[in-house]
């Protein structure tokens, strides 16, 4: 194992530290709860909105909490659920007296203990509602979206949620808004080499340096196939025609996309992902109005990256390009 840390069992604290340190007019510590991280400036008199999840995927989920974006995030041990107590810190740090909306991505952990928590904070009289994010197209089919996971398209559900949250919106709006871009956003990846867990010292999965694997999850979940390594523009295209197949995007719809590495793949070659992806756009003539590049929710280390695809109107495109305040997005 080769990573620059310290004690592996005080990684996600001193990660937490590290991150608010450098960010201290963006991100605090919650009082209550020291894996809670919150706004530095609570905000008042709007919805609150919230998520949380394992460590090791940063920007998400720590990293997106700030004006326009989330209020405040629960944080799990590298990837691992936070606890309840977790989780309803963060609601009640998030509430401002209008309701709070809980982002969750569609794993058994962090769906079952927000769950919890929701019961246990509207004992107390906060109000909350909740969307579960499923954009991953290859963890199950169309007919079974429900069953999906939760990967890179949930930013795009916090940017927007967070972002008519910001008007003054009812949690009933929000919410309403947040589950339109849920049902409109659509992810698929490729891992081409694994992850080390810090704790355990070891890859997380085994794959062979001439082979890939499409659909794998975030955190070595199976995909949908291993083959052998093959030219980008090959990749992307198999990639591109699996995502608008299930999508249905025809000419003359606009999208915006995001081009995600998994943690050790490098711009240059997000931005030959983007070429080709872009080309592709335009040959459907499908307009794309904004194209996001970048490191947006990792795993660890592993290489690998995802394309997401946001399917826009005209009011979902107002909030997604809406002034926000968070290092890893660039409005």
């Amino acid at each position: 194992m080769k990573k620059i840390i310290n004690n592996p069992a005080h990684f996600v604290e001193e990660s937490i530290d590290g991150l608010i340190k450098s960010h201290p007019d963006i991100y605090a510590l919650a009082k209550d709860n020291n894996r809670v991280v919150m706004r530095a400036n609570k905000a008042s008199n709007k919805v609150g909105i919230v998520t949380g999840g394992g460590s090791g995927h940063l920007p998400v989920f720590t990293g997106y909490v700030g004006k326009g974006f989330l209020d405040a995030c629960a944080i799990g041990s590298v990837f691992a659920s936070p606890s309840v107590d977790q989780m309803v810190s963060a609601i009640k740090n998030a509430d401002n007296g209008n309701g709070v909306l809980c982002v969750i991505g569609n794993y058994g952990g962090d769906v079952m203990n927000f769950e919890m928590a929701c019961e246990m904070v509207e004992a107390e009289g906060i109000k909350t509602k909740k969307v579960i994010v499923a954009d991953d197209i290859a963890s199950a089919s169309e007919a079974e979206k429900e069953k999906r996971r939760g990967i890179a398209g949930m930013i795009f559900v916090f940017k927007v949620a967070g972002a008519i949250a910001e008007t003054g919106a009812s949690l009933d709006d929000v919410f309403k808004t947040a589950t339109e871009v849920n049902n409109n956003i659509r992810t698929l990846g490729v891992a081409v080499s694994p992850c080390i867990l810090p704790e355990a010292g070891k890859p997380t999965f085994e794959i062979s340096d001439d082979e890939i694997e499409i659909g794998m999850g975030i955190h070595g979940e199976p995909g949908i196939k291993r083959e052998k390594l093959r030219p980008a523009n090959d990749l992307v295209d198999d990639l591109y025609k699996r995502i608008i197949d299930d999508s249905k995007l025809t000419a003359d719809d606009n999208i915006t996309i995001m081009i995600n590495s998994l943690g050790a793949t490098p711009l240059e070659e997000l931005y030959i992902v983007s070429k080709r992806v872009n080309e592709n756009l335009s040959n459907s003539k499908i307009k794309n109005i904004k194209t996001y590049v970048g490191r947006y929710a990792t795993s660890m280390e592993m290489a690998g990256m995802s394309i997401t695809t946001l399917k826009l109107n005209d009011s979902l495109k107002k909030y997604l390009l809406a002034k926000s305040e968070c290092p890893f997005w660039n409005n």
